[in-house]
């Protein structure tokens, strides 16, 4: 099925009416002339032999290519499928005040984000990414795209905020999991979730009930701490601990079948995502034939000018 994507160029059809109308009332009024002139061997002598109908056909192809080429300016289209592959990785990163201790240099927030951006790069460019921060609540602050300039740009705008709802991270990442469309594939994405945290949750819904989620959902949560038992940070100008807590973080990795990591490498990141598997889907894209109408119209006024030249020698 032909669709226009710019309709409102149909209305270069009027003036190519026009000309129509123009012609039609000019060979009508020919022939009324024609009955009226006296001088039959005069008139015969203006008309060349042999041509008759056949004047008609040059300009009927010339206004024809001026049809074609209007239809042209609207960018006609015909919907094509694209494979789309559904595959997900959302990752989590936490941004509360006991991120900016410096126990790993330069602070924890730095190495997360400087973790989180190797991980999208190395990451495959048929796979959805999406990122959500953490402190007092989470929120999706790229939903899954395959703009990985966005995801990047994100991670390096984040700032740090009070309490650590890590739970909440785990929910909000599944939410924007499940609006990755269908596009005519068979059930949910596959998925994971990246946590990146220094753990000890103090706001939102519990760890456990969102690994309860997680595994349900059938989603690992790979989890990478950051930070030491020796970690401090400074809130006002008193000094508090910030240890880590790896229990809570790899219990999550372990419930919902995912990876706990301290200190991870890129190679040792990819398992992360080695096993996803893959789910493509189809997006209708339309394809613009805007060229086969210009060059369709370019060959009836070409073929318009050959038969008038041919058979008047004129243009028509």
């Amino acid at each position: 099925m032909i669709r226009l994507l710019s309709p409102w160029w149909l209305l270069a059809l009027i003036p190519v009416a026009g000309v129509i109308g123009i012609y039609v009332w000019r060979q009508l009024h020919r022939r009324a002339f024609a009955v009226r002139f006296t001088n039959v061997d005069l008139l015969s002598s203006l008309v060349p032999k042999g041509i008759g109908a056949r004047r008609h056909v040059s300009a009927a192809a010339f206004l024809l290519s001026l049809v074609i080429l209007a239809f042209g300016l609207t960018r006609p289209s015909v919907d094509t499928k694209e494979p789309l592959e559904r595959a997900t990785i959302m990752l989590a990163i936490d941004v509360s005040l006991s991120m900016q201790a410096t126990d790993v240099a330069p602070t924890r927030i730095d190495a997360a984000k400087s973790a989180a951006e190797d991980f999208v790069r190395q990451l495959p460019a048929s796979f959805n990414v999406g990122l959500v921060s953490f402190a007092k609540t989470a929120s999706v602050l790229v939903s899954p795209t395959k703009e990985r300039n966005a995801v990047m740009q994100a991670i390096q705008g984040l700032t740090l905020q009070e309490s650590t709802a890590t739970g909440e991270a785990v929910f909000t990442s599944l939410d924007a999991i499940r609006t990755v469309p269908a596009d005519g594939a068979n059930g949910p994405p596959p998925a994971r979730i990246v946590l990146l945290s220094d753990g000890f949750r103090t706001a939102g819904r519990s760890l456990e009930d969102a690994s309860a989620a997680a595994s349900a959902a059938n989603v690992p949560v790979s989890t990478i701490a950051f930070g030491t038992d020796e970690g401090v940070v400074r809130i006002g100008n008193t000094p508090q601990r910030v240890p880590v807590d790896r229990p809570s973080l790899q219990k999550v990795a372990e419930v919902t079948k995912g990876y706990f990591y301290e200190a991870a490498s890129k190679d040792e990141l990819k398992r992360v995502y080695s096993d996803m598997g893959s789910s493509i889907g189809y997006r209708t894209k339309p394809q613009e034939i805007t060229q086969w109408y210009l060059g369709f119209g370019f060959l009836m006024a070409l073929c318009a000018g050959a038969l008038s030249l041919l058979w008047g020698s004129r243009l028509p």
